[in-house]
């Protein structure tokens, strides 16, 4: 378990983390979004020890960091991937970590098989691309067989079948009673990954919901239909003011939010408009995410014109 307890970090004048506190629980995967800048990897950092807080604590398993004698057995982490002496081998890397710890030859073979980074083990990690090297830090961080397991944008650099071997390894720890957190910019899999979301904004908590709840919330209670119809004058005329907004989209399909599916049919059949689909739409992860965090973003993009 990590407990987070009103966590603080200034750095001068400038509030990185203000008074942040959540609880990440064994058995789960719970994902922790945010904007660039909104204070994610200060978190982390300061979980792992390497920031000092100005104020509050990080607690792991019930104690903080630094304590732990047998750190790489407590928690595995993969914060920055590229933090590796270049010149090493992954196979040395490893094994040099694994002697810190008083961990046998046969579990460095073991993490290099379940990474992938066999074809590459005796090979300078300073040649390995950037997906190779987020292989070898997930490997570093399952090295001690960890019951917590912390991993800063693990798909970063990954082909396809590393963000499913990263979306499967998450799953599986938490289903083995593990504490899985992990960050990521990519919606769609996090989406697929996490059982619960901590969400950061200018380094305040904005959420911390089971996804399904998250979700839920940014839908604002209305209903969105996905309605395709070779009459949309006719029908949506018929809706009237029941529909607050019709959308085209590209396809040829509307987005009608308002009213649900039965009654969109119920009005088609009254005033004989034929329907081709209705396809009642959730609110995504994504755009729950992005109407919380609209006015919490540090760095903004203007929208392609």
């Amino acid at each position: 378990m990590i407990e987070v307890e009103h966590l603080t970090k200034h750095y001068g004048q400038k509030v990185a983390v203000n008074d942040v506190s959540f609880v990440v629980r064994p058995g789960s995967v719970t994902g922790f979004l945010g904007p660039n800048g909104a204070g994610k990897s200060t978190t982390m950092r300061m979980i792992m020890g390497l920031d000092r807080p100005t104020s509050g604590r990080a607690l792991v398993n019930g104690a903080p960091y630094r304590t732990f004698r047998d750190p790489l057995r407590q928690v595995g982490a993969l914060l920055e991937a590229k933090a590796v002496h270049s010149g090493r081998s992954a196979y040395a890397h490893l094994l040099s970590l694994a002697a810190t710890h008083g961990i046998p030859k046969a579990r460095v073979h073991e993490v290099i098989e379940m990474t992938g980074l066999d074809a590459v083990a005796k090979k300078r990690v300073g040649g390995f691309s950037l997906g190779m090297g987020q292989r070898l830090g997930i490997a570093a961080a399952l090295l001690g067989d960890p019951r917590t397991l912390i991993l800063d944008e693990p798909v970063n650099g990954l082909d396809p079948d590393g963000v499913v071997w990263v979306r499967q390894l998450a799953r599986r720890m938490a289903a083995d009673g593990r504490t899985v957190f992990l960050s990521s910019h990519l919606m769609s899999e996090m989406a697929q990954t996490a059982d619960r979301v901590v969400v950061l904004g200018r380094g305040r908590v904005l959420a911390d919901a089971p996804i399904g709840e998250f979700v839920a919330a940014g839908e604002g209670g209305a209903q969105r239909v996905l309605v395709r119809t070779p009459a949309p004058d006719q029908l949506f005329g018929a809706l009237g003011t029941a529909a607050s907004a019709v959308t085209p989209r590209e396809d040829g399909a509307f987005v009608v939010v308002g009213p649900d599916a039965r009654h969109i049919g119920d009005v088609a059949a009254r005033v004989g408009a034929p329907v081709h689909e209705l396809t009642p739409m959730g609110a995504s992860l994504e755009e729950a995410y992005m109407a919380l965090t609209r006015d919490d973003v540090e760095y903004r993009s203007e929208a392609v014109r």
